[in-house]
């Protein structure tokens, strides 16, 4: 019986499909490669790896940026444990029902600004469930938490950059970090996401855990790690191997080029600009503080901008989707979509105060 199934196997398995065709394709041009250029697999092989091994190991494995993130998920623990959330949801309660919105859409951006983007997302989208918030509230707390600086240190950092440059920073902090989350989740909620509700505070339950401490500090470093090692570390190196192909291709010279005329017009220095959105904000920060004081003070406050905020690329096509699907109510497609429309906004908002604002601040 066995053997007559597997001589007349079904007339769909038969048919050619579109990926065998492709499969086949690649077994034959994979084989002309061997035979006419042996050297170009390893040669492609070998610019991935050496675009891949600095982000990964130099900065999330060696540097401190991959313990700040476990001590950062620590903190946040902390935080909740002790009552940190709820005392947020009392405070922007009063806010938020005059826009209809669910207050718990800040808790990303604060969580984002006291720790790291990633722990962010690991904490705020299960109380964003445990709130009820929608889909597009949910949506609006992440493209709201992209307005902020993604670690303490980055935002420190930048404070320092600025005072290198005489800018007056206290505007430009509120301006640019504290005003959007205000500010964004009205827009957002008047535009595009319209699915929201008011919440009045006897609506929502508590959300401070009722775990012991010690329990809390021991789970929560467990937490920071499985959230380096197995889903920030991971999002990294696929994004930076397909920069690394694009590179072996030629294609990645004329997109840094195009990339970096682009920032220069839109009032973003454009060295620790594409720093920011390729690497991390906060080694972009500690450069900004060591060019020369000729700058146009436009592209400093431009840059600083840019800089606080939920870049890299790496974190909104690979962190934030991943983190926010495992954590939230959102799909993979959906987190991400709202991370870009929140870079969209990051960058108007750079682009207005570099242009309009910068003069008052110098």
């Amino acid at each position: 019986m066995n053997n007559e199934q597997l001589s007349n196997p079904s007339p769909s398995r038969s048919k050619w499909v579109f990926w065998e065709i492709i499969g086949v394709v690649l077994v034959f041009g994979l084989l002309l490669i061997l035979l006419f250029a042996p050297n170009s697999l390893s040669q492609l092989f070998d610019t991935t790896i050496k675009e891949v091994k600095p982000i990964v190991v130099d900065i999330f494995l060696t540097s401190e940026i991959g313990i700040a993130i476990i001590v950062s998920v620590i903190v946040g623990r902390i935080l909740e444990r002790l009552g940190f959330t709820d005392g947020l949801i009392r405070i922007f309660v009063p806010i938020m029902k005059w826009f209809n919105i669910n207050p718990s859409v800040i808790i990303p951006s604060v969580y984002n600004i006291l720790g790291d983007i990633n722990a962010a997302g690991k904490i705020s989208g299960p109380i964003l469930v445990k709130a009820n918030a929608t889909k597009e509230e949910q949506k609006i707390a992440i493209a709201t938490m992209i307005q902020s600086p993604q670690s303490f240190a980055t935002f420190v950092l930048g404070l320092i950059a600025l005072s290198v440059f005489n800018i007056n920073a206290f505007p430009l902090v509120i301006l640019s970090i504290f005003v959007p989350l205000i500010v964004v989740p009205f827009i957002l909620s008047k535009t595009l996401y319209r699915d929201t509700k008011k919440v009045n505070l006897t609506e929502l339950p508590h959300f401070t855990p009722k775990t012991r401490f010690l329990q809390t500090i021991f789970a929560s470093a467990k937490e920071g790690a499985e959230l380096l090692f197995l889903i920030i570390i991971p999002a990294v190196a696929a994004v930076f191997f397909f920069i690394g192909v694009l590179k072996f291709f030629g294609v990645w010279t004329f997109i840094e080029s195009a990339l970096s005329s682009s920032l220069t017009f839109l009032s973003i220095e454009p060295q620790t600009g594409i720093v920011s959105i390729l690497a991390a904000p906060t080694l972009a920060v500690a450069q900004l503080a060591e060019l020369t004081a000729s700058i146009d003070p436009r592209l400093i406050v431009g840059s600083f901008v840019l800089a606080n905020s939920g870049l890299p690329l790496s974190v909104i096509f690979g962190q934030i989707p991943v983190t926010w699907a495992e954590s939230s109510g959102l799909t993979e497609r959906e987190a991400l979509e709202a991370a870009i429309i929140g870079v969209i906004i990051r960058v108007a908002t750079a682009i207005f105060i570099g242009y309009w604002i910068t003069p008052f601040l110098v």
